[in-house]
């Protein structure tokens, strides 16, 4: 019992003499100011090219390791715009912010900017509340899957397809074959199962908050930020710095954590992907980020944006 009051007697004289110094301390190394780090989880889910990163837990680990690891937060708030990507990197990246809130007994609170839609939606279930705008887009609880047929147009060019496969299912959708229909049944119980555990994620995350028929909820509709409160798909409607600041006062510090950088600045291996084998600087593969960039604005066309 004495050395606790010693200990004690210490930490108070140590905080009297840091008094006169707190006006210089930068705000989010002072124990009397509530902090709130902020991750940002932007773009599609999963496509990634050496110009184009995608949102992978690959590329954000760190990140959320860092802002969990802040000593003393109030909480850890998460800023979410994404059309979704990758149903397992979706997942991957809910279950390790789960982890971390659980292990750190962090509350952790979603603001969705543009859209937390299908796979970001998924993201925001992580969060403990979601706030939306009044216009952003939320839902789209659903799978998609999307190819091109080719058959008729190499058919014309005079241009004969060779495949050679072991395994009947090997060749599965090859857009280059006309479509079977075997295959396209095969597809659908994929997504279908990918679909029922999407549902039952959301269901285990909002539960009772979700106010509306299943088949319209999880049909991947989706809908503006005001009508998904309607729906119980998000908690309330706000801002990120309108809302801490209510919650946690007008000083509260946000400091925004980003990719750990090394010490020439660039970013750690494994944060974003910079670097690849033997150190060397990946090849930039213009017509694969040609693709992607394609893909990206396929996603995010579908929901108006």
């Amino acid at each position: 019992m004495s050395e606790f009051r010693t200990g004690a007697r210490v930490r108070a004289v140590c905080m009297r003499a840091l008094t006169p110094l707190r006006p210089i301390i930068p705000r989010r190394f002072r124990s009397d100011l509530p902090v709130v780090p902020v991750v940002r989880l932007t773009g599609v889910i999963g496509f990634s090219t050496p110009l184009r990163p995608g949102l992978t837990l690959a590329g954000i680990a760190r990140t959320l390791d860092r802002a969990f690891a802040v000593r003393s937060a109030a909480a850890v708030a998460m800023t979410i715009n994404s059309p979704g990507g990758s149903p397992v990197q979706s997942h991957l990246i809910f279950r390790r912010i789960r982890e971390l809130a659980d292990e750190k007994k962090r509350r952790v609170i979603a603001f969705v900017e543009d859209a937390a839609a299908s796979g970001g939606y998924m993201i925001a279930c992580a969060a403990d509340e979601i706030i939306a705008d009044p216009h952003s887009i939320v839902g789209s609880i659903g799978v998609v899957g999307s190819s091109f047929g080719f058959d008729k147009a190499i058919g014309k060019l005079g241009i004969e397809r060779r495949l050679y496969t072991s395994g009947d299912h090997k060749a599965m959708l090859d857009p280059f074959l006309p479509e079977n229909p075997d295959d396209v049944e095969r597809l659908k119980k994929l997504q279908r199962q990918i679909h029922e555990s999407f549902i039952a994620l959301v269901k285990s995350r909002r539960g009772p908050k979700l106010n509306g028929a299943e088949n319209d909820l999880f049909s991947g509709e989706y809908w503006a930020g005001r009508r998904g409160l309607e729906l119980g798909l998000v908690d309330a409607l706000g801002d990120l710095h309108g809302v801490l600041r209510e919650r946690f006062g007008d000083k509260v510090v946000t400091p925004l954590v980003s990719a750990e950088r090394g010490w020439l600045g660039r970013r750690v291996p494994g944060v974003s992907g910079g670097i690849g084998v033997a150190g060397e600087l990946p090849q930039l593969g213009l017509t694969d980020d040609l693709i992607s960039a394609l893909e990206a604005r396929a996603l995010w066309a579908r929901y108006g944006l």
